[in-house]
């Protein structure tokens, strides 16, 4: 038998990370399988499914690498076989009429409602249900349109779907489906319902929660390997302890009953640490690329830094960037001496007694070292530490804040070492004078 699996949004604009996933996780099992990942855009909500709205759909996977094999189908443009089964339902019995009042005449399909019900999930194993516990539901609106339970089961059917890989918001659908294929003479595809993605609370996870669709995380600077590492992750266990994995690797390794059936939390100090390690082992070139338009954006870059400088700034900045959106605010103070401070560090680092004494020693120091480096830096703190017995830690967090606005950062003497003995004996002689003065 030859996979095929299918991705099935509703375009309404943003595009959400649950939906997302599913995607991800068809995407995966087709390619395992060697079978067809297939695109359906379900744009029957004509207000709501806009062309741009389609457009962000479609530009999402681009982004997210999720190619698929066939043309898309659009599923307002089955409308005419959508209404045609429906009749064909109703001459055969398994629908009927009814009209509702004040609403007009719709379109009702027929549940059955005796034995039981029953259908294996690959996921979660074998689902029931008394048939007396279902109700008959409509299948054409008394507007004319049909409803997506008819409309997802024709769809599917016409496109030879053999393997439905979606939420598990759909497991009481799926009754309905799989009586829809029966009556209408067909074997139901297999199901696997994911499971949802909860907040650190166990809760739907939502946008209350943070960023939840796929363009706030791009905006953000988190890499689309990143994403959609983290997203596999999310209900899926690869083995082995296994967390960032090349989408090779994902491939390789994906098949459905490694699936969960319990709530995936969405761990968002996970996510930033995955994408971490993704910008630390990306090709330096493609890093300083993003760096550039990162700090341009912020209105920090400087052409006329010598490339030597520049290069030494990116090399050390990169293996601590998490995501891009924080490249500018995390080392925008190599680019101008007008950086900003962060108020609690000040106060803490900056405000106790003695500090502007100790900035003017560390100056006199730094600036009778024959060679401004990173060694000659550390042996002048160490030395000074140890004789105002506040050890090295003493020293350099005072110095750090006082010649980058900020409490962490990259080492602090390669940081002195790039921005150079001229600029650092500057920087700590404005800042001891300015908490004289009481303008710090």
């Amino acid at each position: 038998m030859s996979i095929r699996v299918r991705f099935a949004p509703s375009p309404t604009g943003n595009v959400h990370i649950g939906n997302i996933r599913a995607a991800i996780f068809n995407w995966l099992y087709a390619r395992h399988e060697g079978g067809a990942f297939l695109l359906r855009v379900e744009d029957t909500d004509r207000e709501r499914s806009t062309p741009e709205a389609i457009r962000t759909l479609l530009d999402v996977m681009a982004w997210l690498g999720l190619s698929y094999d066939e043309e898309p189908v659009y599923q307002s443009a089955q409308r005419a076989r959508h209404i045609a089964v429906a009749e064909e339902l109703v001459r055969q019995g398994h629908a009927f009429r009814e009209n509702k009042e004040g609403k007009g005449e719709c379109i009702v399909f027929r549940m059955p409602k005796e034995g039981r019900l029953e259908y294996h999930d690959l996921v979660k194993g074998t689902i029931r249900k008394k048939a007396a516990d279902t109700q008959d539901f409509v299948i054409v609106r008394s507007d004319g349109n049909p409803v997506f339970h008819l409309a997802n089961v024709i769809d599917d059917l016409d496109m030879h779907i053999t393997h439905i890989i979606r939420g598990d918001d759909h497991v009481e659908n799926t009754f309905k489906h799989i009586q829809l294929f029966r009556v209408l003479g067909a074997e139901p595809p297999q199901y696997a319902h994911l499971p949802m993605i909860v907040n650190a609370m166990g809760k739907p996870y939502s946008k209350r929660d943070g960023a939840a669709f796929v363009g706030e995380f791009r905006d953000q600077g988190f890499l689309p390997e990143t994403l959609f590492n983290f997203l596999a992750l999310l209900g899926w266990a690869p083995g082995e302890d296994r967390e960032v994995m090349t989408r090779d690797e994902m491939v390789t390794a994906f098949t459905l009953d490694r699936c969960k059936s319990s709530a995936a939390r969405f761990d968002v100090k996970k996510l930033t640490w995955m994408n971490g390690e993704y910008i630390r082992n990306l090709p330096p070139a493609v890093f300083a690329a993003e760096f550039e338009a990162r700090m341009r954006a912020g209105g920090f870059w400087r052409a006329d830094l010598p490339p030597a400088e520049r290069d030494g700034i990116i090399a050390l900045i990169q293996p601590r960037t998490k995501f891009y959106a924080e490249i500018p605010g995390n080392c925008g103070y190599f680019f101008t001496e007008d950086y900003p401070f962060d108020a609690k560090s000040v106060e803490k680092r900056l405000k106790p007694v003695g500090v502007p004494e100790l900035l003017d020693a560390v100056v006199a120091r730094f600036e009778a070292l024959p060679e401004f480096d990173h060694a000659g830096t550390e042996a002048v703190l160490r030395a000074m530490g140890d004789e105002r017995g506040c050890g090295l830690g003493g020293m350099v967090h005072p110095v750090r804040v006082a010649t980058s606005g900020l409490s962490d950062g990259p080492g602090l003497f390669e940081m002195l070492a790039l921005l150079g003995r001229t600029r650092v004996c500057a920087r700590l002689r404005r800042v001891a004078a300015r908490l004289r003065d009481g303008s710090l």
